[in-house]
C-alpha cells in the first residue's frame, strides 16, 4: 500500500527548494558558507541550516529533540539486495532511501517523484531480511541517517547518507522533471548528483 505524504515530504521538499537561498543560520542568524551544517527537527519533519557552533549543540541529543545531520556519506560496495528483496517493498521506481523515525517507531521508504517525496508502507519482514544481509544498517543514525538505494539502468550503487542529501535529490527531481519520462535535464542532475555522491564518499 502506497500513501502520499505531506509529512516529511511536503515540509522537507520546501527545504530542498529554498535550500540554495538559505544565507544565514535558522538559530541564530550568523552568515553561512554554500555548504553548511543542517538540524532535524524529527517530530515536526523539519530541516533547518545551522552553523556550526549552532549545529554542535544537537550531538547525543535524546530521541525527541533536534539532531544534528552528519556529514558522513558512505558507498555500500558489498551491499546485499536480490532483486526477490527489492521487488518484496513494492516501490513503483527503483530510487529509494530507508530512514529510521524515531516519532513513527518503525523504518520508512520514501521516493521521490515529481509531486515530491512518497511514503510507501514497508513490509517489516522484507525489511529484516535486508538488515540482516547488512548489519551496516544497523547502524544508522535514526532520523539523520538513510539508505540511498539507485538501481536504474546499469547502476546500482546503494549509500548510506544524510537526510539532507536524500531530500536534496527530491527537490532536484521535483523541480526539474518534465513530459512523462523527466526529460533529459533532470536525468543530467540525477547523474550528477550521484557522482557528488561517489566523491564525498571518496570512490
Amino acid at each position: 500500500m502506497l500513501q502520499a505524504v505531506e509529512s516529511p515530504g511536503a515540509r522537507l521538499r520546501q527545504f530542498a527548494e529554498r535550500r540554495t537561498a538559505a544565507e544565514r543560520c535558522d538559530l541564530c542568524g550568523r552568515e553561512l558558507a554554500v555548504e553548511h551544517e543542517h538540524v532535524l527537527d524529527p517530530a515536526a519533519h523539519r530541516l533547518v541550516c545551522a552553523c556550526g557552533p549552532c549545529a554542535i549543540l544537537f550531538v547525543g541529543t535524546d530521541e525527541s529533540a533536534r539532531k544534528r545531520v552528519p556529514k558522513r556519506v558512505r558507498l555500500l560496495a558489498d551491499f546485499r539486495m536480490t532483486d526477490a528483496q527489492w521487488d518484496a517493498l513494492r516501490l513503483p521506481i527503483n530510487l529509494a532511501f530507508f530512514v529510521r523515525s524515531t516519532p513513527q517507531r518503525r523504518t520508512i521508504a520514501c521516493y521521490p517523484s515529481p509531486a515530491g517525496a512518497t511514503e510507501s508502507l514497508l513490509s517489516l519482514e522484507s525489511w529484516e531480511d535486508i538488515v540482516s544481509a547488512n548489519p551496516v544498517l544497523a547502524g544508522l543514525e535514526p532520523d539523520v541517517e538513510a539508505l540511498l538505494v539507485y538501481r536504474i539502468g546499469d547502476a546500482a550503487d546503494s549509500f548510506v547518507a544524510p537526510i539532507d542529501h536524500c531530500y536534496r535529490l527530491v527537490g532536484v527531481i521535483r523541480m526539474r522533471w518534465t513530459g512523462f519520462s523527466g526529460g533529459t535535464e533532470v536525468w543530467k542532475e540525477i547523474t550528477s548528483f550521484f557522482a557528488d555522491l561517489r566523491q564525498r564518499a571518496g570512490a
